[in-house]
């Protein structure tokens, strides 16, 4: 496995400097946000689609710090009923990647309104009062499958192998069978972004989804969850408490090693290799508390010790 990180990360620095401090780090590459949710602070999106030589000398930077581009990511939701530029933003991400060889994408699902005269997304998450079942017909039949049929050629065409959407609350997609219910619609081009800090607040078991997705998993984003027991115990891990009041919520990211120890990075990364995924592991740091570069220094540590680098060499004794 490789480890690297997500370049908003460290967003509050310039495109030069974010790089020497992954080169610093002795991570393998860096994940670039493109746009959607991200104001792109190190990727110029219009730029690199129109110039060749703005492209290479993106590529450059990183090869001559002997560093890697592991994705392009456009986390936005580009089904928003009223937001068309976000989805704009993902089809010119896949445009771009295709063009510089990358081959992979990440991104959301999507979220759609909840039938076509509604401006707000509408993530339905239970299958009572009635309604809910006509708003997920609607969202997955009408706009859903149609979207991604469409993004899947285009993919196809600009040589893009691997769409890996997040699963994410607040999208369609947000466990394993709603990814594998895409994929199964739309094709082997797409696969999971397995983040395990989502999961965590929704009640899933990281361990046990990266053995059971196996082959589907096409990324995976190193990203905390610290769950607060005593809020969580009246408030449930529903929570809708501002980011920023952590001592408030039932839940919080944070650094790697905060939420979940040392122990069990070291099991998921294990669980990964058991599902056959041996492929990035990219930090996305987003603790509110700790300084990024700092919260980045213990995260890219934390992975180093954990991580298996090396092809197995095992083989049984001749008897």
């Amino acid at each position: 496995m490789k480890i690297g990180f997500v370049s908003d990360s460290l967003g509050g620095l310039s495109f030069n400097e974010m790089m020497d401090a992954a080169a610093r780090l002795g991570v393998d590459g860096v994940e670039v946000n493109t746009g959607g949710w991200s104001t792109g602070p190190h990727f110029d999106l219009n730029g690199m689609k129109t110039s060749a030589e703005a492209r290479r000398g993106f590529q450059k930077a990183f090869a001559d710090r002997g560093l890697e581009v592991i994705s392009l990511n456009a986390n936005g939701n580009p089904t928003h009923p009223t937001e068309p530029h976000q989805a704009e933003c993902l089809k010119d991400t896949i445009r771009v990647a295709g063009e510089m060889g990358i081959n992979t994408v990440c991104t959301m699902s999507g979220l759609p309104a909840g039938r076509a005269s509604d401006l707000m997304p509408n993530w339905v998450v239970s299958t009572w009062p009635p309604e809910t079942r006509s708003i997920l017909d609607y969202q997955w039949n009408e706009v859903l499958i149609p979207f991604w049929t469409e993004i899947a050629a285009l993919a196809k065409e600009w040589g893009v192998e691997k769409i890996a959407l997040e699963m994410h609350g607040n999208q369609c997609v947000y466990n394993v069978p709603t990814l594998l219910r895409l994929r199964q619609a739309i094709g082997p081009v797409i696969g999971a972004n397995l983040d395990p800090s989502h999961l965590f607040w929704m009640g899933g078991d990281p361990l046990m989804i990266a053995e059971q997705l196996g082959e589907a998993i096409y990324h995976v984003h190193a990203k905390d969850t610290m769950l607060n027991t005593p809020v969580q115990a009246t408030t449930t891990l529903l929570e809708n408490g501002e980011l920023t009041n952590i001592a408030a919520r039932s839940w919080t990211y944070v650094t790697l090693g905060i939420g979940h120890d040392e122990t069990w990075w070291r099991q998921f990364c294990y669980r990964l290799k058991l599902g056959g995924y041996d492929g990035w592991l990219s930090i996305e740091h987003e603790d509110i508390i700790l300084n990024s570069m700092e919260g980045l220094e213990r995260s890219v540590s934390l992975l180093k010790a954990v991580t298996p680098r090396s092809a197995s060499d095992y083989r049984l004794q001749a008897i």
